[in-house]
């Protein structure tokens, strides 16, 4: 398993990562969890574990995903092990999208699932 998706309580979409993600994968996860963004107000937690990396051979450079989404999410948080937290803010453009993204570490994920259901920024 590399990336499955699950939506529980009001628009909290979550993500399960691990071992080495495949871009096929990855965009039958966004195509599942598109109709519950484009109810507005998502919020995406990624639960990352196990994880060994992105397929390098893999054309990741298509946006289209995030230009019809993310003004319809309301912020991310993302769960992973220290040594992943600069290349996951790398990869889902961390600073550059309308939303904040905010990395904790396993040991937080309360905390994590804490912050995307409140309204604190």
């Amino acid at each position: 398993m590399a990336m499955l998706m699950n939506f529980e309580d009001e628009a909290l979409i979550v993500f399960y990562i691990s071992g080495v993600l495949a871009k096929d994968e990855f965009e039958r996860s966004l195509v599942e969890a598109e109709p519950y963004l484009q109810r507005g107000e998502a919020k995406v937690l990624s639960l990352i574990s196990d994880f060994l990396g992105v397929d390098s051979n893999a054309d990741w450079s298509d946006s289209s995903f995030q230009q019809r989404n993310d003004e319809l999410i309301e912020k991310m948080a993302i769960v992973c092990e220290p040594q992943w937290k600069e290349a996951t803010a790398i990869f889902t453009l961390k600073g550059l999208r309308p939303f904040p993204i905010i990395h904790f570490t396993a040991e937080n994920e309360a905390a994590a699932r804490t912050w995307l259901l409140t309204d604190t920024p």
